[in-house]
């Protein structure tokens, strides 16, 4: 199978895709699952949305790649778009939430020298957060699983805090603090939405230090909460946000929005990527925004988050700890004894794609236009296979 020819450092299951339609997906041996995980909240139209499919052939067939050097007409315009629907004004685009997150640590960094000196480096963030496979990134994120000694050494500057924890906001920043870096949904920390007070106050002290507030939207961005962007929902002016996954619709992109004093920090020849923005990624984005943002598609996605939750929470099943999230964007909590990993397992053996994510926790995430059929057909699987354990 493809685990013995691509390193598989991913633990990957032994199953292969083929192809896949709407919300869901066909492996070589005719088999179909119900797709609630969406490439891990990658593919936010689902498989073969007409309109992205056509708008990345018909890209394709005009330009793929150009040199950062030059403008292309489609990023151009995408970036009008995305900086028009979210209130930024300015961007940079990489190719994967890792590299957006890179560019904030840098935009941040400089921006403590620019504003405090060498000293002014320090960058906050939360317990349970993930930011990246990055060195950087990995060390920013706030779970001691992953910084194995075998990768050390690790860059240093980074401090983490607990969120939602108002007491540990005290101490919390400092005159060398640069930026507090923080998820509106801690997803692979287990889908624990912050507190919007707690937010509200951590902005607040992050701002009285001198320090950037930043928000890694990696997976909460591009409407998967129910809002364009998650933080609009916590009423925190962000300066710095970092999108990823969904923004294309499956093909690879990430992006830095700035504004406010992160605005001007970065200049040129300060960061770049070679394949960041391509022309082939930005119509497909072109198309994402287009479809997500508006009412109507928003309001659905609240919807079908919340007939989610209550139809779990409706099973009584005692095994079931807590059902959190915004969204399409839920986690499951398991009580402890219960094998997260075993349940995956026995969905996937049924037709059910998720993961797991923190301790315990059962994270779904379908795609954002998931028919109310699909929608249906993946709960009745996961009710089948809770009920039977």
């Amino acid at each position: 199978m493809g685990s013995k020819k691509v390193l598989n450092n991913y633990g990957s299951f032994d199953i292969t895709f083929k192809s896949g339609k709407g919300s869901t997906l066909t492996d070589v041996n005719g088999k179909k699952y119900i797709d609630f995980l969406s490439g891990i909240a990658v593919n936010c139209l689902g498989h073969g949305y007409k309109p992205l499919v056509k708008a990345i052939a018909k890209q394709a067939s005009k330009q793929i790649h150009i040199c950062n050097y030059f403008l292309s007409d489609v990023g151009v315009a995408y970036a009008d778009s995305l900086l028009k629907a979210t209130g930024y004004s300015g961007v940079f685009f990489g190719n994967s939430g890792a590299e957006a997150n890179e560019a904030a640590i840098k935009l941040a960094r400089k921006y403590g020298q620019l504003t405090g000196g060498d000293s002014k480096k320090t960058i906050v963030t939360l317990e349970r957060s993930f930011h990246g496979r990055t060195l950087a990134t990995i060390k920013a994120t706030g779970q001691e699983k992953f910084h194995p000694a075998s990768f050390a050494p690790y860059p240093v500057g980074f401090r983490t805090i607990k969120a939602n924890d108002f007491d540990g906001l005290k101490e919390a920043f400092d005159s060398n603090t640069c930026a507090l870096l923080m998820e509106c949904v801690q997803g692979e920390g287990g889908v624990i939405p912050l507190d919007k007070e707690w937010a509200q106050a951590a902005a607040k002290a992050a701002r009285e230090a001198g320090a950037l507030v930043m928000c890694d939207e990696v997976q909460t961005g591009i409407g998967r909460t129910g809002t364009f962007l998650a933080s609009e929902q916590l009423d925190i002016d962000a300066d710095v946000v970092t999108l990823a996954k969904g923004i294309a619709g499956g093909v690879p992109m990430g992006a830095c929005l700035f504004r406010n004093k992160a605005a001007d920090v970065y200049t040129a020849g300060d960061h770049q990527s070679t394949f960041g923005g391509n022309p082939l990624a930005c119509a497909a984005a072109q198309v994402v925004l287009n479809t997500v943002n508006t009412p109507a598609f928003l309001a659905s996605v609240v919807e079908k988050g919340e007939y989610t939750r209550k139809t779990i929470a409706s099973w009584n099943i005692k095994e079931v700890t807590e059902i959190r999230g915004k969204g399409l964007m839920t986690g499951v909590q398991m009580q402890d004894g219960i094998n997260p990993a075993e349940i995956e397992k026995k969905c996937l053996e049924k037709g059910l794609l998720f993961s797991t994510a923190g301790e315990h926790t059962l994270r779904l995430v379908p795609p954002l236009n998931i028919s109310q059929k699909e929608l249906d057909a993946g709960l009745e699987i996961l009710r089948s296979v809770l009920y039977h354990d």
